[in-house]
C-alpha cells in the first residue's frame, strides 16, 4: 500500500490530482461563454445551458459503464484511454458549425471525461493506505477546483481573442502534452485484482449501492450540493454581462478564480475527516454555502465576489466529505460506488442548471437567491438523516 507522505505518494498523487485537473478544463471550458453563444446562435439562456449540460449528463451516463470495465481491465488503461480521447473529440469540435451539433460533440466529450473520473478515487482506494486516500481525495478534489478555473478562465479570456474555436484548439493540445506527463508518472497498480463477478453481478451491486441508506443519502447530498454550486456560477456570469454591471466576458469569467476558496477548504476536508465527524463537516460546510449565496445577494461587485468565494468554500468542503464517506463505507464494488456518487453530483449539476437559470429568467436574482436556498435547505435535512442512518448502520452488506 501506499503510505501517507513517501514519494511513491507523492507521484501518485500529483500524476492523479493532474489528470483530474485536465478533465475539469475540458469539462467546464464552455461555461464562461453560455452568453456568447446564446447570442451567437440566437437562443435562450436556458437553451444555450445545454452546452454545459450535455457534457455534464454524457459524463454521467457513462459513469458506471467505464467502472464497470475497470473492475475487469483496470483502473490505469482507463484512465489513460479517457486522457487520449479528450483532445481527440475536442478537435472534432472545430468542424461543428450548428448549435445541436456541438451539443452533441459536448455530450461525447463528457463520455470521454467520464473514463477518468469514474475511478481515479477507486484506484486510489485500492493502492493507498486509509490514512493516505482520505487526503489523497482532497488533494484530488483540489485539482478539480483548480481545472475548472484554469478551463473558465482560458475559455473566457482565449474567446475574447481568437474565439470560442481557438480556445478549444489550445486546450486540446495542452490536454495532449498532459496526458504524456501523466502516463509516465502514474504508477502501475500493485493491488489490483481482475474482478471475475459478472457484469450481471457488478450491476446488482450498484442495485446494493442504492439500496444502502447510508452510502445512497450521501450521493444524493452530493448532488444537491453541486446543482446549487456550479449553476450559481453560470447564472452569475449572465447577471454580470448585464446593468447595473455591464462586464465583458473576459472580465466576467474571472468570478472563477472565486474557486480557490474551494481548493483550500478541500484539501483541508481530509484532515477534518481524521479527526471529526464528516457529517458535522457536511453540516458546516452546507450553511457556509447558504451564507455565501445570501452574501452575493447583495447588488455590490464586491459582495458578488466574497459571496461566491464563501460558497465554493462551502461546497468543495461538503463535496470532499461527500465523496470520501462513499469510498471509504462501500464494503465491495468501490469503483461502481464512486462512480455512481459521481452520477447523482453530475445529473444535479445538469438538472440544477435548468431549474437556477430558470428561476433567473423568470424572476431575476432574486428568484435565484430563493432556489438556491431551497436546495441548501434540502441538504441540510438529508445530512441530518445520513448522521441518524449511520449510528444504526455501519456497513453496507456484500453484494
Amino acid at each position: 500500500m501506499i503510505e501517507l507522505q513517501t514519494p511513491a505518494y507523492r507521484r501518485a498523487a500529483f500524476a492523479l490530482s493532474f489528470g483530474s485537473f485536465l478533465v475539469f478544463c475540458n469539462l467546464y471550458l464552455f461555461q464562461p461563454l453560455l452568453p456568447v453563444f446564446a447570442g451567437a446562435f440566437e437562443v435562450t439562456a436556458t437553451k444555450a445551458n445545454w452546452l454545459l449540460a450535455s457534457s455534464t449528463l454524457g459524463l454521467s451516463v457513462s459513469l458506471i459503464p467505464w467502472a464497470v470495465i475497470s473492475e475487469k481491465v483496470g483502473r490505469r488503461p482507463v484512465m489513460l484511454f479517457s486522457l487520449v480521447l479528450m483532445p481527440l473529440v475536442g478537435v472534432l469540435s472545430l468542424f461543428i458549425d450548428s448549435f445541436w451539433g456541438l451539443v452533441a460533440v459536448r455530450g461525447l466529450m463528457g463520455i470521454a471525461l467520464a473514463g477518468y473520473a469514474a475511478v481515479a478515487v477507486a484506484y486510489m482506494a485500492d493502492e493507498f493506505s486509509p490514512r493516505a486516500l482520505v487526503v489523497a481525495v482532497g488533494g484530488y478534489i483540489s485539482a478539480n477546483s483548480l481545472g475548472g478555473i484554469f478551463g473558465r478562465l482560458s475559455g473566457g479570456t482565449l474567446a475574447d481573442f481568437f474565439g470560442w474555436e481557438g480556445a478549444v484548439a489550445a486546450m486540446a493540445t495542452f490536454t495532449a502534452l498532459g496526458m504524456a506527463l501523466v502516463y509516465y508518472l502514474l504508477p502501475p497498480q500493485s493491488q489490483f485484482t481482475a474482478s471475475q463477478d459478472s457484469v450481471f453481478k457488478q450491476f446488482r451491486c450498484i442495485g446494493r449501492h442504492i439500496k444502502t441508506l447510508i452510502l445512497w443519502v450521501a450521493m444524493v447530498v452530493g448532488g444537491i450540493n453541486f446543482a446549487l454550486f456550479v449553476n450559481i456560477y453560470s447564472v452569475t456570469t449572465f447577471r454580470l454581462l448585464e446593468a447595473p454591471f455591464d462586464l465583458p466576458v473576459s472580465i466576467a469569467s474571472a468570478i472563477f478564480i472565486c474557486y480557490l476558496a474551494g481548493t483550500l477548504t478541500s484539501t483541508l476536508s481530509g484532515r477534518w475527516a481524521n479527526r471529526y465527524s464528516p457529517i458535522t463537516g457536511m453540516t458546516i460546510g452546507t450553511l457556509v454555502t447558504l451564507t455565501g449565496v445570501l452574501i452575493a445577494s447583495i447588488e455590490h461587485s464586491a459582495a458578488v465576489v466574497i459571496g461566491l468565494l464563501v460558497v465554493s468554500g462551502g461546497a468543495f468542503f461538503t463535496h470532499s466529505l461527500a465523496y470520501g464517506w462513499v469510498s471509504r463505507r462501500a464494503v465491495q464494488g468501490k469503483a461502481t460506488a464512486t462512480a455512481l456518487y459521481l452520477v447523482h453530483y453530475y445529473v444535479g449539476g445538469s438538472l440544477g442548471g435548468f431549474y437556477l437559470i430558470g428561476c433567473w429568467e423568470m424572476g431575476g436574482w432574486h428568484a435565484v437567491t430563493f432556489g438556491a436556498l431551497s436546495l441548501a435547505a434540502a441538504n441540510i435535512v438529508l445530512i441530518q438523516l445520513l448522521g441518524a442512518k449511520n449510528k444504526k448502520v455501519s456497513l453496507q452488506e456484500p453484494c
